[in-house]
């Protein structure tokens, strides 16, 4: 499965870039999966995702972590308060 993920803000930031297209492994079937495989890449990745009051969203949905994602879907990390 393929999805794109985006980030915003403070994310953007840390990770230095603004989105990626991912070919997921087995087992990352909801954001909150996706959330954590992209946590394990390392410091700077568990950092900026790990904060308990990260936004995200599913094909521009709010969602939680137990979203379902589905082949070419849109996910995108925030924090709680972005500028405008």
């Amino acid at each position: 499965m393929s999805v794109t993920v985006k980030f915003f803000a403070s994310v953007r930031e840390a990770l230095g870039a603004s989105s990626e297209t991912l070919d997921l492994p087995a087992g990352v079937g909801t954001v909150g999966a996706l959330r954590a495989h992209l946590a394990a890449r390392g410091d700077a990745w568990q950092q900026a995702l790990g904060n308990p009051a990260l936004r995200m969203a599913c094909n521009q949905v709010m969602c939680g972590a137990d979203t379902a994602l589905a082949d070419g879907a849109e996910v995108a990390f925030f924090p709680p308060v972005t500028g405008g």
